[in-house]
């Protein structure tokens, strides 16, 4: 089969399309026939090994020291199952699904092999939304798993004031509209050229923060709190976003950094109000859940562009360059 290869850490170029050994699922395994996956910023992360140094011989550690082990990357995809393993009881061959791969990647690929349930390194699968294309079901896993898993968190109710950082990428769309589906008024933070699609997914504000500073609302200059700030960018100063929250308000940070974790426990404590970090539990009935919101309408996949598998390192690339609007997609079918 063809698959692309990441052979070592670097640029988009080490990325390359070969003939690889088709796998073979095991007993507890689906063996699924890839339509479509994603260029995801964890996935060029990875690739490229853009971390903070102490993080990147954590990475080196986990993932392999020269190069990935497992050297298909890719986190999320949607198409059709092929083969099931004999123990495998919810799905059957010719089922259209969508699924999250987690730390086992390995979606940049005409196949895959992944177990049925849930496994504890983030792989999850579960029957694709009817109502949407395979392009647009497989950018859904890894983004709208993770906002939902913040939101949750947050316990937001209707006439909530929240605010996303960097709404205009993969987790900051559908933060939008999971936000908006529990009732939240929705400041939504980005680039220029994203605010009108963000205007047009439900944010009720826009911020361009290339001329604005949100957390300004600190100094009195906006008179502006929100009872929830979800830093899906982790970019914003820490304390100035405290100051921005109301009394009892929430902080979400969906990209902390190891040395941050520990600030920001004790500036919790010290103003009284909440922070959430850390990662997303994947769970089937939290991807049905997804299913229904799609299905009926609630929610939507935003996708900027989309390229062929043997174009995915010029996906990547342009997923840098931090211009996407949504989601990048690899056409793989």
């Amino acid at each position: 089969m063809k698959a692309v290869v990441c052979a070592k850490y670097g640029p988009p170029e080490v990325l390359q399309l070969r003939e690889v050994d088709k796998p073979t699922p095991q007993d507890n395994e689906i063996l699924i026939r890839v339509h479509a996956a994603t260029a995801f910023a964890g996935d060029c992360e990875l690739r490229g090994l853009k971390f903070p140094p102490l993080m990147r011989l954590l990475i080196r550690a986990g993932f392999g020291i020269g190069g990935p082990r497992n050297n298909i990357l890719g986190q999320e995809l949607s198409g059709v199952i092929e083969a099931v393993g004999k123990d495998v009881t919810m799905f059957k061959e010719g089922d259209q699904v969508f699924a999250a791969t987690g730390f086992g990647m390995g979606a940049y690929a005409e196949y895959i092999s992944l177990p049925a349930e849930p496994t504890a390194s983030g792989a999850v699968i579960a029957k694709k939304p009817t109502t949407v294309t395979f392009e647009e079901a497989a950018a859904v896993p890894t983004g709208a798993l993770n906002a939902l898993h913040f939101l949750r968190q947050a316990n937001i109710h209707p006439g909530h004031k929240v605010l996303i950082n960097g709404a205009g990428g993969t987790i900051g769309t559908f933060g939008v509209q999971i936000a908006k589906f529990y009732g939240a008024e929705v400041t939504a933070v980005d680039s220029t050229g994203k605010l009108e699609m963000l205007r047009s997914i439900g944010a009720d504000h826009v911020i361009d923060y290339t001329k604005e500073n949100f957390t300004a609302t600190a100094e009195g200059k906006s008179g502006r709190l929100f009872d929830v700030i979800f830093d899906v960018v982790g970019k914003c100063s820490i304390l100035a976003c405290l100051k921005s929250l109301e009394m009892n308000g929430v902080l979400l940070l969906a990209n902390p950094g190891l040395f941050g974790m520990f600030r920001r426990r004790n500036a919790a404590k010290r103003d009284g109000k909440s922070i959430i970090s850390g990662t997303a539990n994947y769970e089937t009935k939290d991807m049905q859940f997804l299913k229904e919101l799609i299905e009926s309408g609630k929610i939507n996949t935003v996708i900027d562009r989309r390229y062929p598998l043997a174009q995915t390192a010029e996906a990547h690339a342009y997923v840098e360059t931090g211009e996407k609007k949504g989601n990048v997609v690899i056409t793989v079918e």
